[in-house]
């Protein structure tokens, strides 16, 4: 890494510390110091990181005209963008919403009410940042429960005339 000279030119490094170069100037010896202030300290810290699930949703069963909800959290350096897909494509629905929290890092999918089979699917959640992506999945099942009518004639279709 080039660094100062006492006259103020750049050269080649003489001396190492911090992992910053200099020569024995006083203006050369506070250049490291001055870019450790004006840098943020994680970054200096912190390696880049692809993106890890810290919260994986679970297979669900509901119940048609109930609620189902699934969530997921990553964690990654940069911070990941988490989102849901439904056959490969962002959910994208009246009845379907996604809560994000962690400042995006996590991603809550809601589906109400619940309708089968149109919802009934397997769902991914996507962690992405420029460090790459991961994917995990949740299926969903849903429970069909007769309307209340048709109860009602198949009990009476039980009772002897």
């Amino acid at each position: 890494m080039p660094s100062c000279k006492p006259d103020g030119v750049l050269a080649q490094p003489r001396r190492t510390i911090l992992g910053f170069s200099y020569f024995s100037s006083p203006l050369c010896l506070l250049l490291p110091l001055i870019i450790l202030l004006t840098r943020p300290w994680d970054s200096l810290c912190e390696a880049l990181a692809p993106p890890k699930f810290t919260k994986i949703p679970t297979d669900q069963i509901g119940v048609s005209g109930g609620v189902a909800s699934f969530v997921c959290q990553a964690t990654g350096n940069p911070k990941p963008v988490v989102y849901w897909n439904k056959k490969g494509k962002k959910v994208n629905s009246q009845r379907i919403e996604t809560i994000e929290f962690d400042g995006g890092a996590g991603a809550v999918l809601r589906i109400q009410p619940l309708r089968a089979p149109r919802d009934e699917n397997v769902y991914e959640c996507v962690a992405r940042n420029s460090q790459g992506n991961n994917t995990t999945t949740a299926k969903l099942d849903i429970i069909r429960v007769p309307s209340p009518s048709s109860a009602s004639s198949s009990a009476h279709s039980d009772i002897p005339s």
